[in-house]
């Protein structure tokens, strides 16, 4: 359904028809009702901008500390949003599967707002949870400083950017444990083998992600702009100084972006950092939306195995 409205609502001159968007994209509300065990709320952020968080709480009261994920969705920086059903089915599964409190980020959209407008807007979320003073309907054992950044496609990609800017700005409250980077969506000028391999996936193109930059980035920048190759040859973050967290790098065999997210790993790993590469060989981009499929299970226990790990 989301690829129809993707393809349908695409203008040639690079913007998006939101009206027809929306007749595809279908929204879920907030529910003080538990839904599958998961209870959800919006907290307004800046409504100047729309920016807000959906929370995803586990109904059943919990005796233990509970971890907390802030999680950016996917859709190339230019669709879905916190409430697109997907999306919010997504975090309430991941709540469900984790036992982890979510706050699933709703950022501006490009091409109505490019580059950094969507880091803008996740950094704020971070300071804004930073303050006590806004985290005064959280259950009294969410633990701040069990906190992970997460997000699959162009999430993951967000993930990493604000996970960089939280690493040089020092929060007082919140502590950032790890990274779980799920298919993240990275690229470059030069064409990879995976590129040329699933040049027409269906899922996700190569055509399409070009776009999709294209409508991201300032005016005038390629794709070898650090927020699309972050360690390519005009990167200006040496995360080597920074105390970035343990991450935890999603990959599928069948995703045209497959060599560029082998490349972020091991670009971590280069840099010192502590990462772990989880691949599923069959895997195509975006499985984690079709929770029938195997690797969507094995993929929420792994994450859930991530943060055991680094919570212990």
């Amino acid at each position: 359904m989301l690829g129809y409205g993707i393809h349908f609502s695409r203008r040639s001159d690079g913007t998006i028809n939101r009206f027809i968007m929306n007749l595809f994209d279908l929204k879920a509300q907030p529910s003080k009702q538990p839904i599958d065990g998961v209870i959800t709320s919006d907290t307004v952020v800046d409504p100047t901008r729309n920016l807000y968080f959906r929370l995803f709480l586990p109904s059943l009261e919990q005796n233990t500390n509970m971890p907390l994920i802030v999680y950016f969705h996917g859709g190339g920086f230019a669709y879905m949003s916190a409430n697109s059903i997907a999306c919010d089915d997504l975090c309430r599964n991941l709540c469900k599967k984790t036992g982890a409190v979510i706050i699933s980020v709703n950022y501006r959209l490009s091409p109505e707002h490019k580059y950094p407008s969507q880091y803008d807007d996740g950094f704020d979320v971070l300071k804004f949870i930073d303050d006590n003073a806004n985290t005064k309907n959280f259950p009294s054992n969410v633990n701040l400083q069990q906190c992970f950044i997460a997000g699959d496609s162009a999430g993951g990609n967000l993930a990493h950017h604000v996970t960089v800017k939280a690493c040089e700005y020092g929060l007082r409250n919140v502590k950032l444990i790890g990274l779980i980077a799920i298919q993240p969506f990275f690229g470059g000028e030069e064409r990879t083998e995976s590129e040329n391999r699933l040049v027409d996936a269906p899922v996700l193109s190569v055509k399409g992600t070009d776009w999709l930059w294209k409508t991201f980035l300032p005016e005038g920048s390629d794709r070898d702009h650090p927020a699309c190759n972050v360690f390519g040859p005009k990167s200006v973050d040496d995360i080597r100084r920074l105390k970035f967290p343990a991450t935890m790098v999603v990959v599928g065999g069948v995703d045209p972006l497959y060599d560029w997210q082998i490349r972020y790993y091991e670009g971590l790993k280069k840099c010192g950092k502590e990462a772990y590469l989880i691949e599923y060989p069959n895997a195509f981009h975006s499985f984690y939306g079709a929770p029938e499929l195997k690797e969507s299970g094995l993929l929420m226990e792994e994450v859930k195995d991530f943060i055991g790990k680094l919570i212990k």
